[in-house]
């Protein structure tokens, strides 16, 4: 019998008979990234070695931390719009750097949830295992039929470390609701009880086995997508078996063309698969990232994961739909009005800065990347926009975003300059035949036929340009600008000062106020350490937005 070693316990596995020093462990962390993070910015003046080396201890603490927070580490290594370029790139490396536990625990854990020895169940059983996540290992094997099969094995002590976890992040989302106002905006409570419960989901391995069922009949006609099988008998809650599909990772541009696969190909396949997903069954994969996907030899886009997934209601789908449209035809007031009703941008008195935004956006991200630069015709309805904050982040599209984030990530991977009004032809022109029905099906079908349409009877450029230059003067949206650019933004930031020089000011004196009153045994010291107080809260405030004020203009000047 193959003898093995016992890797040493990780930190997180030592805390899960103690809470305390579990919720001890994480509000540390906390506290030095935190310190660090203002470290960087304020001593070390932003520099890349300084960054990459917190980028690199962050990864060490979160794989420290477990499976709770490695998911977390996860979710934020696509969002580059969040953290530095450094952090994302570190992040990213979770995918490939998650330890494995014990092939004898494995071995225990399948053997104790089947309820046989494991030669009975398996023919052929390789201890290594393949692959390692942060919920699970996976250990290739065959079954006494003949089948090559993977089996993927829950770690030990999962679900109480989780209900753990859960239970202390709780805690300190509530404690960040209350004393932070503008949390509020971004819902966090809702974001934090649809994260445990779809993680929580995740770790239900006959759930996984059922969704895996549900996506299969979803792509039954569609012959470039491989879901694999499940084996129900050899699946449990901590336990699922299901068919060995080899492939090469999707995002691994060098070796799809090493074997003449077009990687833009695979782009258009993997963008038009998720808009099915998203606007047609309205169940989607909510964890596309390169782990959960790959590419057959012979061109076929492979899903392994479905653990993550989510379900899109049908009235948020209608207006997915809508907005889907209204993007390929730039259309930046239905573009607005769809995302006020999903409740992603929260109306304004004035609503013009946030159409110019988007505006820009519609007319650039539907035929190349969004670059920096493009944002500097509309520098002063950033200003308005950065006061003003209308943009929400409502629960139920969390994971949305997060995984067309996440995808645009895999998309750029393979083709930095993708075209997403090209990658979704293929998508589209498939609507065009779908009879129209009842429910979000019959709204994609007739937006679809609406843009059709369109795009036959499009006005020329000029055309285009004229008539919406009518429509900004109908609306009173096109006004003539008095004062230079430059100008408004030098009294703005001039304000901003004197209101922090006024606070400081205040400040200052009432705590000097206090401290006189203090050494001569007066009454109303506290009064006046309290106004120190207030006045201080005021002041880290002005200073945080000039601080970030001067972030916009050196972004647009540069």
């Amino acid at each position: 019998m193959l003898q093995t070693t016992a890797p040493k316990p990780l930190r997180w596995q030592r805390q899960l008979s103690s809470p305390l020093a579990r919720q001890v462990d994480i509000s540390v962390s906390a506290a030095k990234l935190t310190f660090y993070l203002w470290w960087d910015r304020q001593i070390a003046r932003q520099s890349a070695h300084h960054r990459n080396r917190r980028a690199q201890w962050l990864v060490g603490t979160l794989l420290d931390l477990g499976p709770t927070f490695i998911k977390i580490g996860q979710s934020l290594s696509t969002r580059a719009d969040l953290l530095p370029l450094e952090y994302v790139k570190a992040l990213g490396q979770l995918q490939d750097r998650v330890p494995e536990f014990d092939s004898s625990q494995a071995i225990a854990i399948i053997e104790s949830e089947l309820g046989y020895p494991l030669h009975v169940l398996y023919r052929e059983f390789d201890s290594t295992p393949i692959a390692a996540a942060s919920l699970g290992q996976v250990h290739r094997a065959r079954l006494h039929t003949g089948e090559e099969v993977v089996v993927k094995v829950q770690r030990p002590g999962l679900e109480q470390l989780f209900a753990m976890d859960f239970q202390i992040v709780g805690r300190l989302v509530r404690w960040i609701d209350r004393i932070v106002p503008t949390a509020r905006h971004y819902d966090i409570l809702a974001i934090h009880e649809e994260f445990s419960e779809i993680l929580n989901r995740e770790i239900d391995y006959v759930q996984e086995a059922m969704n895996a069922d549900r996506f299969r009949h979803n792509f039954a006609d569609h012959d470039l997508i491989v879901v694999p099988k499940i084996y129900p008998k050899y699946t449990t809650k901590r336990v699922l078996t299901m068919e060995y599909v080899p492939g090469i990772k999707v995002n691994d541009r060098q070796g799809l063309l090493a074997i003449g696969i077009d990687p833009r190909e695979i782009n258009h396949l993997g963008i038009c698969s998720y808009l099915k997903q998203l606007l047609q069954d309205g169940f989607f994969q909510a964890d596309p990232h390169p782990g959960n996907m790959a590419v057959s030899h012979d061109g076929k886009l492979i899903f392994y994961d479905f653990g993550m997934m989510a379900e899109v209601q049908p009235i948020n789908r209608n207006q997915m739909v809508q907005t889907f449209f209204a993007v390929l035809k730039k259309d930046t007031d239905q573009v607005v009005q769809t995302l006020v009703d999903m409740g992603l941008v929260e109306p304004m008195a004035d609503m013009t800065p946030v159409k110019r935004i988007v505006g820009v956006l519609v007319e650039r991200f539907a035929d190349k990347p969004v670059e920096i630069q493009a944002f500097k015709s509309v520098r002063n309805e950033l200003y308005a926009v950065f006061e003003q904050q209308p943009f929400r982040l409502p629960a139920r599209m969390t994971f949305i975003i997060k995984a067309l984030t996440t995808l645009d990530g895999v998309a750029r991977d393979l083709d930095p300059n993708y075209n997403l009004l090209a990658a979704a032809k293929p998508f589209v022109k498939s609507l065009a035949t779908i009879p129209a029905k009842q429910g979000g099906l019959g709204e994609l079908a007739r937006q679809a036929k609406g843009y059709l349409a369109y795009r036959m009877t499009k006005p020329n450029p000029t055309q285009t340009a004229i008539e919406r230059l009518e429509a900004r003067l109908e609306q009173g949206e096109l006004q003539i600008q008095v004062r230079s650019i430059e100008q408004e933004r030098a009294l703005k930031k001039l304000n901003l000062s004197l209101r922090a020089l006024l606070y400081a000011c205040i400040s200052g004196f009432a705590a000097l106020t206090g401290a006189i009153l203090l050494v001569g045994k007066v009454s109303g010291s506290m009064f006046a350490f309290a106004i120190a107080a207030i006045a201080g809260l005021f002041l880290v405030k002005a200073l945080i937005g000039l601080k970030m004020r001067d972030r916009i203009d050196r972004m647009i000047d540069n």
